[in-house]
């Protein structure tokens, strides 16, 4: 009896195994083709990151045009400390000065260009990166994207 009772109990932790090893190798082969895509830059890798200046019009009912002006994307997402190089491209509008809220940092997007700013934050927050000549309804804004900073 004694026999018997042993062999119950290596042949359960035996399936036991068996679940554990089959589990782990269906979650390995499943996974095998994921990329991650997280940020893992390195001590002297800057992740680049591109924007665009986007303008929307439209035709009312009325016969009043409207447009509004924004940067596509419209928020961004960094890690504290991380190296980024924003890259600008104007594609609508002559020139979009801009300013990001909080930071020394200032520009000009112009038509046909590409500017490009260096960003690092150090301290977690959200960033506003506003044009200054479309900041409020009445000049076709607010063209405002936000830099999210974990």
């Amino acid at each position: 009896m004694k026999f018997l009772v042993l062999k119950k109990e290596t042949l359960l932790f035996f399936v036991a195994i068996g679940v554990v090893l089959f589990s782990l190798s269906a979650w390995f082969i499943l996974k095998a083709g994921d990329l991650t895509v997280f940020n893992q830059q390195g001590a002297e890798d800057i992740r680049e990151i591109h924007m665009v200046t986007a303008e929307f019009s439209t035709k009312m009912k009325n016969g009043k045009e409207m447009e509004a002006y924004r940067w596509d994307p419209g928020t961004i997402l960094l890690e504290k400390g991380e190296k980024v190089r924003l890259s600008i491209n104007g594609i609508n509008g002559e020139e979009h000065p801009f300013y990001i809220e909080g930071t020394k940092i200032k520009g000009i997007v112009k038509k046909g260009e590409e500017t490009v700013v260096p960003i690092q934050f150090e301290k977690k927050g959200t960033y506003r990166l506003i044009c200054e000549v479309h900041s409020d309804r009445k000049t076709n804004g607010p063209m405002i994207a936000y830099i999210v900073v974990n």
